[in-house]
């Protein structure tokens, strides 16, 4: 009888035991595995913990040389060079990606802009004050007693010929910029320029056959960078005669313009960029401080 009774409290459990595992969706799926006859089960393998003296290694860092491997070096960008006026392939070159291929900072572009607005600005418009105009001091009339307005001399800023008041005086219009902000927003015109397809980089030493500005025209609209695509600008070190007088009859099909006048605006302001390899290495060394990050020795 008590036998009896005690397998009948296991079946009862057993029962429990099946509802609790199908009513609970996370075991329901594992209903099969855990509802198998203990005969058919295999038995799981032993974990034995490390001891205190041995170190615990990530399964991520298997290899003893992962977490001393260098970052990948980034890829340099593609850049082919044409020869003008034909603009047909020469060779390629290669630049860093931090040189010609930085993200948009709209911002910098700005500042920037600004900065050269700023530093052109002449700052020469004068006027006189009372005390500039020539003239005395004598009161004009009494100040009571003609039935007037009162008035002081002759050089007061309420007469015609007297001094300005509240005019403009010579001033420096200049504003600062940190040099690593400016070199940065150099890099980021020319970049956004190479993104868009629209910095062409010629070979050095550009010389054309004849100056006539309207053969040039021809020549331009037919790679389409003449005024029909926005006109281009054209950056050389040394231009030739030929060259420089035929850019001055284009008509807004282009400017030409030295490595040494050239700024951030003209970049940004131009339809297409045409630049020579020489000058673009040289105005990307001349830009390059912020990217100098050598730490000075405290020796």
């Amino acid at each position: 009888m008590m036998a009896s009774n005690a397998l009948c409290r296991q079946r009862k459990t057993l029962l429990q035991m099946t509802q609790h595992v199908f009513s609970d969706p996370l075991l329901r799926c594992l209903a099969p595995r855990l509802s198998r006859s203990m005969a058919t089960e295999t038995s799981l393998p032993e974990f034995t913990p490390p001891s205190l003296g041995t170190s615990m290694q990530s399964p991520l860092n298997t290899t003893p040389s992962a977490a001393r491997r260098a970052a990948p070096t980034p890829p340099d960008v593609l850049t082919t060079i044409y020869r003008f006026p034909s603009m047909e392939p020469m060779r390629f070159a290669y630049y860093p990606v931090n040189k010609l291929y930085l993200p948009l900072r709209r911002d910098i572009l700005h500042r920037a802009v600004v900065f050269e607005g700023d530093a052109t600005r002449q700052g020469t418009a004068s006027t006189k004050w009372r005390s500039d105009v020539h003239g005395g001091g004598r009161k004009m009339r009494p100040q009571k007693g003609s039935g007037k307005a009162r008035i002081g001399d002759r050089k007061s800023p309420m007469l015609r010929g007297g001094g300005v008041a509240f005019g403009p005086h010579p001033r420096d219009f200049s504003t600062g910029l940190p040099r690593k902000i400016y070199d940065l927003a150099w890099r980021t015109a020319l970049s956004y320029r190479y993104k868009r397809g629209q910095l062409v980089v010629l070979g050095n030493e550009i010389e054309i056959e004849m100056s006539e500005s309207r053969w040039l025209a021809q020549i331009m609209e037919w790679n389409h960078l003449g005024k029909g695509d926005g006109g281009s600008l054209l950056i050389a070190r040394d231009p030739s005669e030929n060259l420089s007088q035929a850019f001055l009859g284009l008509e807004g099909h282009g400017r030409l313009k030295s490595e040494d006048d050239v700024d951030v605006k003209d970049l940004l302001k131009a339809g297409r960029i045409m630049i020579e390899k020489r000058s673009l290495d040289r105005l990307l060394r001349r830009h390059s401080s912020d990217l100098n990050r050598s730490v000075p020795s405290a020796m």
